[in-house]
């Protein structure tokens, strides 16, 4: 199997030390990736306005041991999409009251379609689950889930129920190997498809575990859960700001807390005052302060 590696960013690097006909074939490539990526030898070195031997060399020169190689790692660049391939025209820098509105319209947009895939019944299944549990474990790699996982053991810390969190893939596994089905794994993903994270999801299975995912409807980690609540990512071309999908499995994790601190009403009730009077007699604060946000 060929190595892989960023062919985009490869071609920007050593442009500059091509051959006059290679620096074509660089430009009509990273003029049109996908194009390129698709095209024969022929089609390609007509529209680089080389030779076919040109072609060749370039492949060669870029790392590739030929050119069907490096049709291969055209395609996988082009996999990504165009639009981290353009340039965006659509906003205008140095324009910040437009890019506000840019981004508030695009978590507006994820929170309303991701509301309309929470069913209360299926709440309802989550929060008991984590009531029942002898210990929570929180599951998470990447960006917004790992940050999202950390969040879920604040908010279950408030609520007195026993939690860890896991992030890094091997002690993930170590601690599946571990559970029984007393446990329950709370796992976040956008996407559902982190080979890592979902491999020890299927270890804990293995040993009765049940899975509550917060995750991706249709992905492989949603296929594991035994409670899913499902996420719906919504990726616009605006590749600069970050993702508002995380605002979607932050609004699905805050219900599922809620849900579960009302399954206990009584005990929350408590709880919660102990941590406001424990929080004001360290630091004062109004009535309507957060609880350690």
């Amino acid at each position: 199997m060929a190595h892989s590696f960023d062919i985009v960013s490869r071609i920007a690097e050593r442009s500059g030390q091509l051959r006059l006909a290679e620096q074509k074939v660089a430009q009509a490539i990273l003029g049109d990736l996908p194009f390129a990526a698709s095209a024969s030898i022929q089609t390609l070195a007509k529209q680089a306005s080389v030779s076919e031997a040109s072609v060749t060399r370039f492949a060669k020169a870029i790392g590739c041991r030929d050119v069907r190689e490096l049709k291969m790692h055209l395609a996988q660049a082009a996999a990504i999409g165009q639009r981290f391939l353009r340039v965006e025209s659509s906003v205008v820098e140095n324009q910040l009251p437009q890019i506000v509105d840019i981004v508030y319209a695009d978590i507006h947009k994820a929170l309303e379609v991701n509301r309309s895939l929470l069913n209360q019944e299926t709440l309802l299944q989550a929060a008991q689950a984590l009531l029942q549990a002898r210990m929570i474990y929180a599951f998470g790699m990447g960006g917004g889930s790992t940050m999202l996982s950390d969040e879920a053991r604040y908010r279950l810390v408030r609520l007195g129920r026993p939690v860890a969190t896991y992030h890094d893939a091997m002690l993930q596994k170590m601690v599946a190997a571990t559970l029984d089905k007393d446990d329950v794994v709370l796992v976040l993903s956008t996407t559902g498809n982190v080979p890592e994270l979902n491999a020890s999801c299927a270890i804990a299975k293995e040993y009765g575990v049940r899975l509550v995912a917060i995750t991706a409807l249709g992905s492989p980690l949603a296929a594991m859960a035994d409670v899913l609540l499902p996420l719906k990512s919504l990726e616009t071309d605006f590749i600069f700001k970050p993702s508002s999908s995380r605002y979607a499995m932050m609004m699905a994790l805050d219900v599922l807390m809620t849900e579960l601190a009302l399954l206990q009403k009584d005990r929350s009730q408590e709880l919660l005052r102990r941590l406001k009077f424990t929080l004001d007699t360290h630091r004062g604060g109004g009535n309507r302060e957060p609880l350690g946000d």
